[in-house]
């Protein structure tokens, strides 16, 4: 039997993670232009808008999870193909100022940023900052469902946090290729929802958070 949403999703106990939804990433110019196409079709950054937004009004905490790199590469990681794209690319392109889309409010909002590693979840401080703020389910958000989500859900259920995606709200390249990791992977780890559902079961899951 499957776990409820409303069991899930107590917003005294919740946070909203959002993975590299970035101006590098999901605007112009991006690094990876093949994700940013496959976010914009699925409408990605008004659902991951939507989820905020509707977290905030409960309480819920928000953190962003940026990737950066500086100009002479210095912290980040050479042992893998991807980075090795990643090093061939101007260190401008890396923009990690937040899409304006998301609506971020950077006086509730945390921002984590990372220069190193294949996903947020490692050795970037979101493990403790989710522990301080008493979270034991996280709404994970962003791109790519190819790596960095992957990375993020496993080690949030590894660090014992119960993990809901609304699958609308994230995305990967190809289109087909992130919706058979969302089957055959994720769904054996997390709790596959779509953004109206997430946000119908936070405004009706109580007790809230004091604003």
């Amino acid at each position: 039997m499957g776990v409820e949403l409303k069991d899930l999703l107590d917003p005294a106990h919740t946070a909203v993670v959002t993975c590299e939804c970035q101006q590098g990433v999901l605007g112009e110019p991006a690094v990876f232009p093949a994700l940013a196409e496959a976010a914009a079709q699925s409408g990605l950054v008004e659902n991951v808008r939507l989820l905020c937004e509707s977290a905030r009004l409960v309480g819920v905490p928000v953190v962003h999870c940026t990737a950066e790199r500086r100009a002479d590469g210095l912290g980040a990681n050479t042992n893998a193909r991807l980075f090795a794209a990643a090093a061939r690319t101007p260190h401008t392109a890396f923009d990690p100022a937040l899409h304006p889309g998301i609506g971020a409010d950077p006086d509730r909002d945390l921002v984590l940023p990372r220069l190193h590693g294949l996903g947020p979840f490692q050795d970037t401080g979101l493990a403790s900052v989710l522990r301080n703020l008493k979270a034991t389910t996280v709404i994970v958000t962003g791109v790519s469902v190819n790596v960095a989500l992957l990375e993020l859900t496993m080690g949030a259920v590894d660090a014992g946090l119960q993990v809901v995606m609304p699958v609308d709200a994230v995305a990967g390249t190809p289109p087909e290729y992130a919706e058979a990791v969302l089957r055959h992977t994720l769904a054996l780890i997390a709790t596959l929802s779509d953004t109206p559902t997430v946000v119908a079961a936070l405004a009706t899951t109580a007790p809230r958070r004091d604003s």
